[in-house]
């Protein structure tokens, strides 16, 4: 079963999409950066997801993840 979409946003050449998996329930927040051609998918899991969607570079600082610059 395909995730569903269920927010999407863009600016100055940054996709973000909250995605949901039905199967699993799961939820992802998916950012693309076209400049730099590069992606970053980070699962919600405890977070809260609207934060992760709106702030996932701050989520992903917090979670220590490498993002590339």
């Amino acid at each position: 079963m395909k995730r569903k979409e269920l927010a999407y946003r863009r600016n100055d050449g940054l996709e973000v999409s909250l995605l949901w998996n039905p199967r699993d329930d799961a939820l992802a927040v998916l950012v693309v950066d076209e400049r730099l051609g590069v992606a970053l998918e980070l699962p919600v899991r405890g977070d809260d997801p609207l934060d992760a969607f709106y702030h996932p570079f701050a989520v992903a600082s917090r979670r220590g993840t490498a993002v590339a610059a």
